[in-house]
């Protein structure tokens, strides 16, 4: 398997335009029109008059959840409040030394340093409430973005946050990740399957300079959307750009009356 590599500057750059335009689309779409407000720091894209808020994600292969490092684990209380979550975070990237050259000297040695804590960090998410509430705070800040909105097609698909984490925790089978050539090491990460498939993993960064000791959470795009529509009761056409399925149907009543 290739060697990953770290995103450029200019890609970086790319997608973030990407998602501005995107969440402008849907705006326009719902009818708020071009003057939104947003507050990206809180994941919140859209905020809507009602001060509903929506996290629009587009078209990327893979979502980055988050990227942390360090200072944010321990500065944040949500984390810290998860039954040592965040200590369990902070062994992960304490597991690696503060220079990356020398970690590149030795790496053996630092992932098997890794394998401990993220056996345990492991089993931690096999809680489900546990799941829940770390799933309900990577996506949705614990619950201040109301709505998970995807970009696929160019239609807008819109999911209340609890069903998506209900669907995500009732689905999610959490393991270790296992190595697939003699030059990896077992249980480097935590893997979330549906049905033997990746839709996402928690892993430590360590191919650039700049997240070197950073944590990064992925999901899957298309396998996340797939499994979201497939598990949801109902949806509901607003228009021929947006489609709101389960509960966002209800608290979305007002739109229906605006099409």
């Amino acid at each position: 398997m290739g060697k990953k590599k770290a995103m450029t500057s200019e890609k970086a750059s790319y997608v973030r335009q990407k998602g501005y335009d995107d969440a402008r689309e849907f705006a326009e779409c719902l009818g708020i029109g071009k003057e939104f407000k947003s507050d990206p720091k809180a994941k919140k894209d859209i905020i809507d008059s009602e001060g509903y808020s929506y996290s629009v994600k587009g078209g990327e292969k893979k979502w980055q959840i988050f990227l942390y490092g360090k200072t944010r684990f321990e500065q944040d209380y949500t984390f810290g409040g998860m039954n040592g979550m965040s200590e369990l975070l902070l062994q992960c990237i304490k597991s690696f030394p503060e220079s990356r050259e020398q970690y590149l000297a030795n790496k053996k040695f630092y992932k098997k340093k890794l394998q401990e804590p993220m056996l345990k960090l492991c089993q931690k998410l096999s809680e489900k409430k546990l799941l829940a509430n770390f799933l309900h705070k990577s996506i949705f800040n614990s619950g201040e973005v109301d709505f998970l909105v995807i970009k696929d097609n160019d239609l807008f698909h819109i999911f209340y946050n609890k069903d998506v984490v209900d669907i995500l925790v009732r689905n999610y089978n959490v393991e270790n990740s296992k190595a697939r050539n003699i030059n990896q090491m077992d249980n480097q990460k935590v893997v979330f399957k549906v049905s033997g498939k990746t839709h996402g993993e928690i892993e430590m960064r360590n191919d650039s300079d700049i997240h070197y000791r950073e944590i990064k959470f992925w999901l899957s795009k298309n396998l996340t959307l797939n499994l979201l529509k497939s598990k949801s009761k109902k949806s509901y056409n607003l228009n021929n750009k947006i489609i709101l399925y389960d509960q966002a149907i209800n608290k979305l009543s007002k739109y229906k009356e605006m099409q």
